[in-house]
């Protein structure tokens, strides 16, 4: 009778799991904001920026970090994401081998446990690969300038981090290629060599990356309790959920490289211990485009010294699911 009382509180404490409602689709804190206009002053939004005010000297002081070599990577552009009341956008690019692109990096206004970041993007429709993209995520203590660690481990109390990244799989993806996620934490699985790169997560289906055409993309990481794996990340995709990564989520087989999520079958993922301390927390927002004649190599490229430019717009980092823009009126 105990053994069918254990059961019975299983199948329940089951079900109320795969009952958990979804994540938001569609509008969210954006919607009371037409053409995101305002947006800044809404408590639960800890960092926005639109690139309409003053010079681009003026838009860089908003920003803790700013990686511009030679004043030749990051230029101000006429041109503005749907739905938008601006006129203006930032254009980066990298040009091999004079840079490998540059940054605009923000240490957020508080600390917290989960974050939603949501920016507007347009990839040229000659767009060229891209080694490393736009990064979110934690660092113990907060810095006011990105930090290292490609290829190590994090400890698991002073570093958590995740890419959302165009992935052009060894070239067999027209550039700049698929959406995917590239995570750091201390449970990652080791690359070839014992070294710790990202482990790549992609989506059931592949997100093809758009070229020519903005894009509303939205990464939510919600940081785990020390000690127990209900970390999670999510993808939006011109305000649809392409991709929600937690404990239980159906995988493929989990190497060095990563894991792709399935519809069904599979295994069940372990779930994400982001951290082992409760200090380390969600404080930073990282605007990056970083190319390099490797991933070139990598991705079969012959040109390799041809400018490779990708534009921003309208970037908002907030305690609640943002959504795409309101339209201005």
């Amino acid at each position: 009778m105990k053994n069918l009382y254990l059961l019975i509180l299983l199948s329940v404490s089951l079900s109320a799991a795969a009952a958990e409602p979804s994540l938001p689709n569609g509008p969210g804190l954006s919607a009371k904001y037409a053409g995101d206009q305002g947006i800044e002053t809404d408590p639960a939004v800890l960092f926005a920026a639109d690139f309409e005010q003053g010079s681009l000297a003026d838009i860089e002081k908003d920003w803790s970090s700013v990686s511009n070599r030679d004043g030749k990577v990051i230029q101000l552009a006429e041109d503005n994401s749907p739905g938008s009341a601006g006129k203006r956008c930032i254009q980066m690019t990298a040009t091999v081998p004079q840079n490998e692109g540059g940054h605009l990096y923000k240490r957020l206004s508080r600390e917290v446990d989960r974050a939603f970041a949501r920016f507007y993007v347009k990839f040229p429709e000659d767009s060229g690969y891209i080694h490393h993209f736009v990064h979110f995520g934690g660092y113990r203590p907060a810095t006011n300038w990105p930090q290292g660690g490609a290829g190590e481990k994090p400890r698991g109390d002073e570093r958590m981090t995740v890419g959302i990244e165009p992935h052009g799989e060894r070239g067999q993806r027209e550039p700049p290629g698929t959406w995917n996620f590239y995570p750091y934490w201390h449970e990652m699985k080791p690359s070839v060599g014992n070294r710790y790169w990202g482990n790549s997560i992609q989506p059931t289906t592949p997100a093809v990356v758009p070229r020519d055409k903005w894009q509303c993309v939205e990464v939510m990481m919600k940081a785990n309790t020390p000690g127990r794996r209900d970390g999670e990340l999510a993808l939006w995709l011109d305000g649809k959920l392409a991709m929600h990564v937690r404990k239980g989520s159906p995988r493929d087989e989990w190497t060095g490289m990563g894991f792709r999520l399935l519809e069904e079958g599979g295994d069940p993922f372990e779930g994400f211990s982001w951290r082992t301390d409760e200090r380390l927390k969600i404080n930073f927002f990282w605007l990056l485009h970083y190319v390099t004649e490797t991933n070139q190599d990598r991705n079969r490229v012959d040109e390799k010294s041809k400018p490779v430019t990708v534009w921003f717009d309208n970037v908002v980092v907030s305690e609640e699911y943002i959504g795409p823009m309101a339209q201005s009126k």
